[in-house]
């Protein structure tokens, strides 16, 4: 099944964890295409080790339809404490009828304070992934 799906090379569609309160952070997908981008599904996970035992979060599905060109959607919130872990999100879509898909790794404590930059679109400070 797997085999059967092109590799399309994902381009000009960023993923984004934008700190918005002093303890609040928010995920989210940004598409920087000239064109919407349709029917998207985000997987998302975390694993990593606490205190020397390995922990992994639940996996979280989101089919978030249609994203327009030059805008970007909510993926989920996500709280401070798992930031420590590796943070995977699997991004799926159509753009003119072709299939993409795209997994985005957040390293562990990669969203400390030297690491935010002024993220387009959403105009808010926080960490980038392309």
């Amino acid at each position: 099944m797997l085999k059967d799906i092109p590799k399309n090379k994902v381009e000009d569609i960023a993923l984004a964890i934008v700190k918005e309160t002093e303890d609040s952070w928010t995920v989210y997908l940004i598409n920087l295409k000239e064109t919407p981008i349709e029917a998207v599904l985000v997987t998302s996970k975390g694993y990593g080790k606490r205190d020397g035992e390995k922990v992994k979060t639940s996996m979280l599905r989101h089919s978030l339809g249609t994203i327009e060109e030059k805008s970007f959607v909510q993926v989920e919130p996500i709280m401070e404490k798992v930031l420590h872990l590796t943070n995977e999100y699997w991004v799926s879509f159509f753009h003119k009828k072709m299939m993409f898909d795209k997994k985005y790794i957040v390293l562990p404590e990669s969203a400390i304070p030297k690491n935010l930059i002024d993220i387009p679109i959403i105009n808010k400070k926080g960490i980038l992934l392309k």
